[in-house]
């Protein structure tokens, strides 16, 4: 972008090769990475405990591994595809159950995504634009959040920008195979987290047809190979799973036929962009949910402080970037990346901002990397360009629109470190003042006004433990722990429930309405306990026949009343227990012993 800049008809030349001096500064932005990922990780325990009950399942029962069971005794699977818990899984196998092996596997994938962001970025722009967009990425809130937390969300990330890293490869010479290898991140990218990964593909195809330097006709071709790698690396575990005998298997958690495909495009697909299918929708206010739909919702009290951070400067970066290298060739490396990363954020924020279905703030991390690095070109593009007063006024302006509205974010949190925002209010004047009047040197400075605001909360969300089903990124006093920490089974003394499950030698210690309450006497005792009616207590699994005949086999320790009911066979069996068993008590909780 630098020589289109000055002069849009012609195309930069390449850079003649040079050692590259940023390789200390990599280490430094990768060993930062890790310890900020891996700072004090035990105090969030065991983060997600629906999660985390599957990761001991599938250390305990290869097949619950496969299949991303809940249980060890392969009722009923998570309501999300295993490829998440296959890394958890085999680490919890290797190294022991933990809380290590649950959440440090999130903190490598984080670093694997920083370093891949700076590879891609790299490539097209050099190594301060990678460096600049691995550390923003390093510093999200959000990111930091899943970096740090066993939800499906960090491989998922990690998959998507290993695909663009193979588009930028494929850009470069027109190769078929760096295309196919981006479709095989992004079909394994489902895996972790279903259609939510296919929100990159808009933006991997027409940067490919924009820019590969090839015939339209064989851009083409590429694309249907890639678009066969998606579905061949996607569909065999879909293929597997419908191939495989039903009653050798776990129940498909969330879906209504025990299908994976029906729950892709239920639940985990048409029920979150529309609501009501598989689910509901769950929005309006409610900060947990996402807050209104609407195109300020990244923007608003919900999403805000997770991803908006630096998304008006990245927004200013790419309409400035496309404008300068509107007259570049059409391969031109960095318009290329700006289409790529732009229509990466475009597609993925407008979904979020519209999707009326379950959503919840983190799963914007998804647009992170795209953020990062359209910041990190832009900013790297204008500033190698500042001679010309348009590009150098478009600079200030990234620059402003970074400081204020990071200044109007910590405005937010004004118990919270009130200094810090006039300090970046402060920063953001002077710097954008300078840059129009052409001061040079401001380099560190203008990273500087960019920085501290989402930084330092990134920062403060790693400081703070989390748990539950919905974290939230930020300082204790505003996150909290999530919702869904712990699900109160009984009400009494836990240790000696899970001291009386310990003893059981059944498949199963226990069964429960519900796969939060199951995941708590699981995590407890150490034992595989069944989940009845998967996350919402209304799927299918075990039917009250299934129950019936795990109890007379004699597999099923004790029933434990609470939990949540739902439309399924949960309140069924649980009157069949209370008319045929006796109820007793474990410390305070009620309890019915079966075998």
């Amino acid at each position: 972008m630098t020589a289109t800049l000055s002069a849009p008809a012609t195309a930069r030349p390449a850079p003649a090769p040079k050692r590259d001096r940023t390789r200390p500064a990599l280490v430094v932005l990768l060993v930062g990475t890790a310890v900020l990922y891996l700072w004090n990780l035990a105090d969030t325990g065991w983060g997600n405990g629906y999660y985390a009950a599957a990761t001991q399942a599938g250390a305990q029962s290869w097949t619950a591994w496969l299949f991303g069971g809940l249980d060890a005794g392969g009722v009923i699977t998570v309501d999300k595809p295993p490829a998440a818990l296959w890394v958890s899984g085999l680490a919890a196998r290797l190294f022991g159950f933990s809380s290590w092996t649950v959440l440090a596997p999130q903190a490598v994938e984080g670093v694997l995504a920083v370093w891949l962001l700076h590879a891609a970025v790299k490539r097209t722009n050099g190594p301060v634009a990678g460096l600049l967009a691995g550390a923003a990425l390093a510093v999200t809130p959000v990111a930091v959040l899943m970096f740090r937390f066993n939800l499906p969300d960090a491989l998922l990330v990690l998959l998507m920008v290993a695909g663009a890293y193979c588009t930028v490869r494929a850009l470069e010479k027109a190769s078929g195979w760096w295309l196919a290898l981006a479709g095989v991140a992004v079909g394994f990218a489902f895996l972790a987290k279903m259609g939510q990964a296919f929100l990159v593909l808009p933006a991997f195809t027409a940067a490919y047809l924009l820019a590969a330097p090839t015939s339209l006709p064989k851009r083409f071709l590429h694309l249907l190979g890639a678009g066969a790698a998606v579905a061949v690396s996607a569909g065999w575990f879909v293929l597997l799973v419908e191939l495989w005998p039903a009653d050798a298997r776990p129940y498909v958690g969330g879906s209504t036929n025990d299908s994976l495909w029906e729950l892709a495009v239920g639940y985990n697909g048409l029920g979150r962009i529309f609501g009501g299918v598989g689910g509901g929708g769950m929005g309006g206010g409610n900060v947990g949910f996402g807050g209104a739909t609407g195109i300020d919702r990244l923007f608003g009290a919900s999403m805000g402080g997770e991803i908006s951070w630096l998304l008006p400067a990245a927004v200013v970066g790419l309409v400035a970037g496309l404008w300068f290298t509107r007259r570049a060739p059409r391969t031109d490396r960095t318009r290329a990346a700006l289409v790529l990363w732009g229509l990466w954020v475009l597609v993925n924020g407008v979904v979020f901002s519209f999707m009326s279905g379950i959503t919840h703030p983190y799963y914007t991390v998804a647009v992170a990397p795209g953020i990062a690095a359209i910041v990190a070109i832009a900013g790297r593009e204008l500033w190698r360009g500042r001679a010309h007063p348009p590009v150098r006024a478009s600079l200030a302006l990234v620059v402003a629109a970074c400081g204020f509205w990071g200044f109007a974010l910590l405005d937010r949190y004004p118990d919270w470190v009130p200094a810090l925002r006039w300090v970046v209010a402060a920063l953001t004047v002077l710097v954008s003042t300078a840059i129009v009047m052409g001061v040079r040197r401001l380099a560190a400075l203008a990273v500087a006004a960019s920085v501290p605001a989402t930084a330092s909360f990134g920062v403060a969300t790693a400081a703070t433990p989390h748990s539950g089903s919905i974290p939230v990124s930020g300082p204790a006093e505003y996150a909290g722990g999530g919702m869904g920490g712990g699900v109160d089974v009984g009400g009494g003394d836990d240790a000696e429930l899970a001291e009386l499950l310990r003893a059981t030698t059944g498949t199963w210690a226990a069964a429960t309405v519900g796969a939060q309450a199951a995941a708590s006497l699981s995590l407890a005792s150490g034992k595989a306990v069944i989940g009845i009616g998967g996350w919402s207590g209304g799927d299918p699994a075990p039917t009250l026949e299934e129950f019936r005949r795990y109890v007379e086999e004699g597999r099923i320790g004790y029933f434990v009343p609470g939990g949540r009911g739902g439309a399924g066979g949960g309140g069924d069996i649980a009157s069949w227990v209370a008319d045929n068993y006796e109820a007793t008590t474990a410390g305070g909780s009620t309890v019915y012993r079966l075998s």
